[in-house]
């Protein structure tokens, strides 16, 4: 089968330059989206240029710029949006809608991913604010896409390892804690955790796959469906270090959202869903509308977490 030709949107970002490196192994014909609005960022300029020296090509528009943007998405089969949503919030919003409009008017787009690889925000209209206006622009995004009959597949691609495993799942840190850590209430809730090369593996192994077509693909690899208190058991068996471990029960955790910034009241919140709730693994996966991606792609090779821990000795 022909290897579709792939646009990523965002392509010097966190995710955005794992997916162009991975749709380039993956034997596509990469272009990745440079905005004028670059400006004067020269890391971004020679994330970009080194991209073209493995063999992308760099596709020049803004998203200001409908015709041009058409233009590009014209000469593609996919696009994938890997646009941060560290904007706060509704600039990411705005900035997608634009790019679905011109994937509406180009026609030629088989597939279509937005920027989401987070929980499914299908599943988290419950959510407390302010976080939830992530989730709520999201599904805004998503009625954009099926009301357009954009073929479409959606990411759930869960805890980025570097953000929560390092950390031990701490707050306001990436490096592992040397003495305690907070326990989230009896600390046995599971979460996925998922390296972050392998999302963008993931991600582009599924987007000429008719099975993945229209539905939400969750990457929920088994080996990597953890506990905090595994987590922790993981760094300690590693380190050869026992922390003292201090559990917050859930309402000590929800009071500790008053008087602080935005930003903190959203990641209290996000981490409460996570960690007391369970969000990501408190419900099957429905047959006819998802799909787990370790069972569509068992040839990729995942990185299990005690594997990734070990660059933090």
């Amino acid at each position: 089968m022909e290897k579709s030709r792939v646009l990523v949107v965002g392509g010097t970002g966190y995710l955005g330059r794992r997916i162009v490196k991975a749709s380039l192994a993956q034997g596509h014909e990469t272009c990745v989206l440079m905005r004028p609005e670059i400006g004067l960022d020269i890391d971004k300029l020679q994330m970009l240029l080194s991209f073209k020296a493995q063999g992308a090509r760099l596709l020049e528009a803004s998203l200001d710029d409908h015709r041009g943007l058409v233009a590009a998405v014209k000469q593609v089969d996919v696009v994938v949006s890997a646009m941060s949503g560290v904007h706060f919030r509704s600039h990411n919003l705005l900035l997608q809608l634009k790019l679905v409009e011109a994937i509406k008017e180009a026609g030629n787009v088989k597939r279509f991913l937005p920027s989401e690889f987070g929980m499914n925000p299908a599943r988290m209209g419950h959510a407390l604010e302010p976080g939830r206006v992530s989730f709520d622009e999201k599904m805004e995004i998503r009625k954009a896409i099926e009301e357009a009959n954009i073929p479409h597949t959606y990411i759930s691609a869960n805890c980025f390892a570097a953000y929560f495993v390092p950390n031990l799942c701490q707050m306001r840190t990436l490096l592992p804690p040397k003495e305690e850590v907070h326990v989230y209430g009896d600390g046995n809730v599971k979460a996925i955790f998922m390296d972050e090369d392998d999302v963008a593996a993931y991600t582009i192994r599924c987007i000429d796959d008719p099975r993945a077509l229209n539905k939400t693909i969750y990457l929920r690899p088994e080996e990597n469906i953890l506990s905090q208190n595994e987590l922790i058991a993981k760094w300690e068996k590693l380190s050869g270090k026992v922390l003292e471990k201090i559990p917050i029960p859930s309402e000590e955790f929800l009071a500790s959202i008053k008087g602080t910034d935005l930003a903190n009241q959203v990641g209290i919140g996000h981490y409460y869903h996570l960690f007391y709730e369970g969000c990501l693994t408190n419900f099957d996966i429905r047959d006819n509308w998802e799909e787990e991606a370790s069972l569509l792609y068992p040839e990729i090779q995942y990185i299990r977490m005690d594997e990734y821990m070990k660059r933090y000795l």
